[in-house]
């Protein structure tokens, strides 16, 4: 069977082995990488910082996605010569450039949040 192309990204196929936004966004579509781009959308952080900023992630999460993150060439890690030494994680121009991307998906959200509920509760009552 031929893999279907999609109408809305020419040239992009949807067969799993062969389609890079998979593949990208099997990287970045997770809730801990949005939530970790977003609060280092504002400056650099210390990891206990962003600990603090996403208090429900645990240190092992934070610790994968932010190495993830690295490895995609997303963030930063800036280790500080000190005693001890200090760690810094920052957005790279890279991540900086899909955040402004995703700040429009979380205004969409937010602008249609009312009428998903409404939608799943409609659904909910339905089964």
């Amino acid at each position: 069977m031929t893999p279907v192309a999609t109408s809305e990204l020419p040239g992009v196929s949807l067969d799993p082995e062969n389609c890079p936004v998979r593949q990208v966004l099997d990287g970045i579509g997770d809730k801990w990488s949005i939530l970790v781009m977003a609060a280092l959308s504002v400056g650099s952080r210390r990891f206990s910082e962003l600990r603090r900023d996403i208090p429900d992630v645990s240190q092992k999460m934070l610790t994968h996605t932010l190495r993830k993150l690295e490895r995609d060439g997303l963030v930063e890690r800036i280790v500080t010569p000190t005693a001890p030494p200090r760690v810094d994680y920052r957005l790279r121009p890279l991540g900086q450039s899909l955040f402004v991307r995703l700040s429009g998906l979380a205004a969409w959200v937010i602008e249609n949040r009312a009428a998903i509920d409404a939608a799943r509760s409609s659904f909910d009552v339905r089964d």
